[in-house]
């Protein structure tokens, strides 16, 4: 496998809209990196409460865990977590791996980013998980950068891509929350 260089992203991936640059004067980095993009979020949060005393459990997820937030930035409570979704829609090619990591200025300040990777022909926006480690309120800011995805070109094409399969999470318009086909729809689809 070896790594995408900027100008190879922007030919070959679909990331829309897309930001050639990444410097803008008071705003968190966001668009093309050296060997990467670096994501923004969106204004649209589910930011997790413990209100309810409800259970975590992604085969029955209770979605009144959540709290829905539309703003321009977002308090995630201490020590919790929230769900948002990314500014850019992305269509990864068959022969390309999507690997996202935290960025920096955000770490240094206890909050992690948590996406799976981006499997070869995904489509879609990209649900991002925000952890505050923190046992204090942290904000995080709508448009502005959260995360760097990294992609990883391949030798050869899979033999089975996310589209192939049928991936459940495939053409998320955006934040999507988790959740388990049930068993009667995996024994009709295969």
């Amino acid at each position: 496998m070896t790594i995408l260089a900027d100008w190879q992203i922007e030919r070959d991936i679909k990331i829309v809209p897309f930001a050639p640059q990444q410097k803008r004067p008071g705003v968190i980095s966001y668009g093309v990196t050296s060997y990467g993009y670096d994501v923004r979020l969106g204004r649209k949060f589910k930011v997790f409460t413990n209100a309810r005393c409800a259970i975590v459990d992604p085969k029955n997820f209770d979605t009144q865990s959540f709290i829905d937030v539309e703003a321009d930035d977002c308090l995630i409570p201490p020590n919790s977590f929230a769900l948002a979704e990314t500014v850019e829609y992305f269509e990864i090619p068959r022969d390309v791996l999507a690997i996202c990591v935290g960025k920096s200025t955000y770490a240094r300040i206890g909050i992690i980013v948590n996406v799976t990777p981006l499997e070869p022909e995904w489509r879609g926006k990209i649900t991002i998980e925000i952890s505050n480690t923190t046992p204090l309120p942290a904000r995080v800011y709508a448009h502005e950068g959260i995360a760097q995805i990294v992609f990883l070109r391949a030798d050869q094409v899979c033999r089975v891509s996310y589209a192939d399969k049928s991936g459940k999470y495939q053409d998320q318009a955006g934040l999507t929350l988790p959740f388990v086909p049930e068993a009667r729809q995996l024994r009709n689809e295969g």
